[in-house]
């Protein structure tokens, strides 16, 4: 397994989410992007001068070394005059920044109809802070490298667009007091944070409650899980430990993930309530 450079320490760190070989969405873009800035008549150094990235940065992500971020995709399409094809595969090359264990239901989540979630151990992924995201994969065990936290950060970032698609997803959340507690980062971070639960959780798709500490024993008590509706009203369960994702679709077992849900909404703290908890939790700091 190819080693890659750990911009932090210098040295080389050998992990499964590190491996040489790189998603065929990169590549697939790396190669369309060449195609169109030959046909525009500019060399490397040319786009790069015109989109405002060095000429390095644009050999990486035409070779499909290093995935373009949105903002490199937006500038290439409108100078290459690319009417817009190259933004059609940046979903999929910022899916594909994921990690692996996670990618398959990544796909799922982007076309439900309506999502519900327990996590008893960190703010879910799709109400989490740049700065409170980057923090939960710093943290990764075995370590991973600057570039690899920025593309998962990225990545996770690019998921909140659930959030405010058209048209509306329904997103339920039930948050533990715990995850919200728990460090995470600085202070600042954690503040941020809070602030972030309460202007997302006034959006009209959106529900966040909190499970208070001490409420005693619970159907979250056997950990985070996630139910989702697709457009065609078939319902799946998702569930993950220790960066082992599954899919759950045997109807029965989603059954039993749904009763279990609603059970939690109705033992947590409505919105009103939760809502007050956080805005109890920023003061106390």
């Amino acid at each position: 397994m190819k080693a890659v450079q750990d911009g932090r320490n210098g040295r080389a760190s050998r992990t499964r989410e590190e491996a040489p070989d790189r998603p065929g969405v990169w590549s697939a873009y790396g190669a369309l992007l060449q195609h169109l800035r030959k046909r525009a008549g500019l060399n490397q150094q040319q786009l790069g001068d015109a989109i405002g990235y060095s000429m390095e940065q644009v050999a990486s992500v035409e070779q499909g070394r290093r995935p373009a971020k949105a903002a490199f995709t937006t500038a290439a399409d409108r100078v290459l005059d690319g009417g817009g094809v190259l933004e059609v595969l940046q979903d999929e090359v910022d899916r594909a920044k994921l990690p692996r264990f996670f990618r398959n239901f990544a796909l799922i989540e982007a076309e439900v109809v309506n999502r519900f979630s327990y996590d008893p151990l960190l703010v879910p992924g799709l109400l989490q802070t740049e700065a409170y995201a980057r923090a939960v994969f710093a943290g990764h065990c075995p370590p991973l490298s600057e570039e690899i936290i920025d593309q998962h950060t990225e990545a996770r970032l690019s998921r909140q667009k659930l959030l405010t698609r058209v048209p509306m997803a329904e997103l339920s959340f039930v948050v533990s007091e715990e995850a919200l507690r728990d460090p995470v980062g600085s202070p600042d971070v954690m503040r941020e944070q809070w602030r972030h639960l309460l202007e997302v959780s006034a959006l009209r798709n959106v529900e966040v409650q909190v499970m208070p500490a001490g409420r005693g024993f619970h159907p979250g008590k056997n950990g985070p899980f996630v139910v989702v509706e697709s457009h065609e009203h078939k319902l799946l369960g998702y569930f993950e430990s220790q960066g082992v994702g599954c899919v759950v679709t045997n109807p029965a077992e989603v059954s039993a993930f749904s009763m279990r849900y609603g059970k939690l909404r109705s033992q947590a703290l409505n919105v009103e309530e939760s809502a007050r908890l956080i805005e109890r939790m920023l003061g106390e700091t």
